[in-house]
């Protein structure tokens, strides 16, 4: 953890005072914690003495794979695309916070905007049957070796959208979408593991939502 000057303390409780009236799901010793974990993840970027305004997408999705096990790039990108509200490609401070809350903490409404978010690989705001296929694809599901395992994928898309596309237009809307997860929870991660489980969470708050050094 990097050191705490008097300088950066004084900046470091302005910022916890500040996230704590605008992020409901920590109290500010996580908070601080979330912000300390930051602040040492982007200093280990520094290349060249030109420090990093934020987590490149390498650094994020090395947090994703050795703390949250995610090891699907297709999800891993998905993820940083989520968090990435404004698109420049780099999570700022407060995207991190607002991120790992739903991450961690998140309320189903708040998941399924995520999941959404992360399986809707264009940005359109529709889930194609083209973009499910990519991502059950890069997913660790075995497939059959004596089928087509592209035939066996494609059996499952249609099989998929069938049970998901209300509207039966083709594609997956986000209320088609919402609407079947609140049917069943099942559907939340059907194309790919984007948000950790319960023990991996447990384990993170375990090791970072300690009380900080005095």
């Amino acid at each position: 953890m990097m050191e705490i000057t008097a300088k950066s303390k004084k900046v470091l409780h302005a910022q916890v005072e500040a996230f704590s009236r605008k992020v409901e799901h920590f109290n500010k010793t996580e908070l601080e914690n979330l912000i300390l974990m930051f602040n040492s993840l982007v200093a280990e970027q520094i290349t060249r003495g030109r420090p990093a305004n934020g987590l490149k997408r390498g650094k994020f999705r090395g947090v994703l794979q050795g703390t949250f096990e995610m090891t699907n790039a297709v999800m891993m990108d998905g993820v940083f695309r989520s968090f990435d509200k404004d698109g420049d490609g780099v999570i700022n401070l407060d995207e991190w916070i607002r991120g790992l809350a739903v991450l961690l903490r998140g309320t189903l409404e708040e998941k399924i905007k995520h999941s959404f978010r992360v399986y809707d690989l264009n940005n359109d705001k529709y889930i194609s049957k083209d973009e499910i296929f990519h991502m059950l694809k890069h997913s660790f599901i075995k497939w059959p070796s004596e089928e087509d395992p592209d035939e066996g994928i494609k059996d499952v898309v249609e099989i998929t959208m069938k049970k998901m596309d209300l509207d039966h237009d083709g594609l997956l809307s986000y209320e088609d979408f919402e609407k079947s997860i609140l049917d069943e929870n099942l559907f939340l991660q059907a194309f790919g593991s984007c948000l950790p489980d319960n023990t991996i969470i447990s384990k993170f708050e375990e090791l970072v939502f300690k009380e900080p050094e005095q």
